[in-house]
This record gives structure tokens, C-alpha cells and sequence, in this order.
């Protein structure tokens, strides 16, 4: 397995995307940040918390059969790290959304939980898995948010709300799963596996990267797959980054935020 890959954090903010890689095995995380009028329950901050739950899970994984396994250990690791100084179960605690793509012997196996994107390509064949339960939640709050100015005192008041509402629902039954403290999440995370002869090229990406796609439509799978075979994924980066300087209202493509973190992995097996 090769890898090339590029992150970018938002201007004048940690970077709380995480990645790592070997020759067996590609590993993305997404950490969920809050806005900055909330106070966090945790001490460490969301980028700290990507990075130790990374780590596990790349350990883990290296060495467990299961895949869901895995995620399932690194998430109770994680958690028992910080329990005794943060309120790790508090919904408004760190969490991450994650990928991992994984090569051994003759089997390519992934795994998925929230919306970061894995994308591959089989044959002529290009197929993106993503798990997109976060964007039926919480919808009048996002309606609501998306039709204040940016940049406003209400909008942030909004964005506030927004946060509350989705991580009320924040791995329950309706709502929608990520990596936090609760090992069970890893049942529902999507997960498949394939012949490695049948991969051609896979790119991970997390949701601030996928936007050329989602909401952006500036490209679609296939062409992603191209950009980063190409001319690799700094550029693929840097087209994102393009479309969102050229929206700053956030009219065109309504979001959350003008930017995101945004980190993309492109694999070769």
C-alpha cells in the first residue's frame, strides 16, 4: 500500500483531523469541534482527543482480526484515558467521525463511521461509502442556522443551537453514530471487504475534503479519484479551499462554516 496525503486545518485553528498510515493500512479521523462560545467538557480539546483515539485505533487494528473490534477497543481506551478529568459521556464531549482501509494477504477490508468518505475504485467500477445519518437529524436547526447572516451574533447563537440538537442525538437509536465513549458505536459502523486484486485505487477523505462533491459538486467521485491520481491531494485541497474563498457568504453552498478541516489520502495497492 502506498499513500500520499495532505490536511489542511481551518485559518487560525488546530487542525483536529488526524491521519496515519503503513504499508498494510490507512487511518483518518475528523474530529467534531463545537463553536466557540460553548465550553467544552473536556480539558484536552477535540484535537487531542483525534489524536490518542488515532493512535488506539491504529494500534488496535493492527493486530485485531475485526476491524469493528478494534474501533470498539480503541474507543473504551480513549475514553479511560481522560475519564477521571473530563465528562467523557457528556454529548458535548470530543468525537470523531473515522476511515480505515486496511491490506492484508489477499483482502482489502474498511471500515466507516460517520462521514468521512472512503471512495474506491474496482475495476471501471468507483463507489463511495459514507455514512450520512447526521444529516437527517436536528434539520429545523440547520434550516434555522443556514438563513442567519454569517458572521452574525444570531447565526452564532444559531450554530450553538445546531450543536445541542445533533449531539442530543449522538449515538442513540434514530440518531445518527461517531467515536466518543461509548464502545458500541463500532457495531454501527459500515464495513465490507473485497479481493485486494480487484482494487485498482481508494482515496479516505474527511467531510471539509469531500465538499468538492458534497455540497459543492465541482467534481464527482470518479473525477476525485483523478484529481488525486494526478496531481495528487494538496491540489484536490486547494480546489475546495478555491470554491470557498469564492462563496464567503455561504449563499451558493449553505454550510455550517466557510471552511473546514479538510484532509485527503490517496492509496495505491
Amino acid at each position: 500500500m502506498r499513500v500520499e496525503a495532505f490536511s489542511s486545518g481551518c485559518p487560525g485553528r488546530e487542525n483536529e483531523d488526524f491521519s496515519a498510515w503503513d504499508d498494510q493500512m490507512a487511518v483518518l479521523l475528523d474530529g467534531a469541534g463545537m463553536p466557540s462560545t460553548m465550553n467544552p467538557p473536556c480539558v484536552h480539546g477535540v484535537a487531542w482527543f483525534v489524536r490518542a483515539l488515532g493512535t488506539a485505533l491504529r494500534a488496535q487494528a493492527s493486530r485485531s482480526s475485526s476491524l469493528r473490534d478494534a474501533l470498539a477497543s480503541a474507543i473504551e481506551q480513549t475514553a479511560e484515558t481522560h475519564r477521571d478529568t473530563c465528562a467523557v459521556d457528556d454529548p458535548l464531549s470530543p468525537s470523531a467521525t473515522l476511515a480505515v482501509l486496511r491490506a492484508r494477504g489477499d483482502v482489502v477490508e474498511w471500515l466507516v463511521l460517520g462521514d468521512c468518505t472512503l471512495v474506491l475504485e474496482r475495476g471501471h467500477t468507483v463507489e463511495a461509502i459514507s455514512d450520512d445519518r447526521l444529516a437527517y437529524v436536528a434539520q429545523g436547526e440547520r434550516s434555522a442556522m443556514a438563513a442567519a447572516v454569517p458572521g452574525s451574533a444570531e447565526r452564532l447563537q444559531l450554530h450553538a443551537q445546531l450543536v445541542r440538537a445533533e449531539r442530543a442525538l449522538r449515538n442513540r437509536l434514530g440518531g445518527y453514530w461517531v467515536a466518543a465513549a461509548e464502545p458500541q458505536a463500532a457495531e454501527e459502523a459500515l464495513h465490507g471487504s473485497c479481493s485486494r486484486r480487484d482494487v485498482t485505487q481508494a482515496a479516505l477523505m474527511t467531510d471539509g475534503a469531500a465538499r468538492l462533491v458534497t455540497p459543492f459538486a465541482l467534481a464527482d467521485w470518479e473525477g476525485c479519484l483523478d484529481i488525486l491520481e494526478e496531481q495528487g491531494p494538496e491540489r484536490l485541497v486547494e480546489r475546495v479551499r478555491d470554491a470557498e474563498r469564492g462563496d464567503a457568504s455561504l449563499e451558493r453552498w449553505p454550510r455550517s462554516k466557510q471552511h473546514d478541516d479538510a484532509t485527503a489520502l490517496y492509496i495505491r495497492l
